[in-house]
């Protein structure tokens, strides 16, 4: 389990599309990521790795476009 001291905040919507159309995450393994993600405080997509919803590959790759999309 990842718990973070400083509440993390709600995933932003472009990255949800991105998981569900690049990715493929169905809305039944985003429900159980966001879930965990709170109760957690953690990252969604460390939450969605972790738990086995995206591969190492697929988490590489959200990381990558995570950086691609910040200012």
């Amino acid at each position: 389990m990842v718990i973070s001291s400083s509440p993390q905040p709600p995933p932003a919507a472009e990255l949800v599309r991105y998981l569900r159309h690049q990715i493929g995450l169905s809305e039944g393994a985003l429900a159980l990521g966001f879930k965990q993600s709170q109760l957690e405080q953690a990252p969604l997509p460390v939450v969605l790795w972790r738990f086995g919803l995206i591969s190492l590959d697929q988490f590489g790759q959200v990381l990558s476009w995570q950086a691609e999309a910040s200012p």
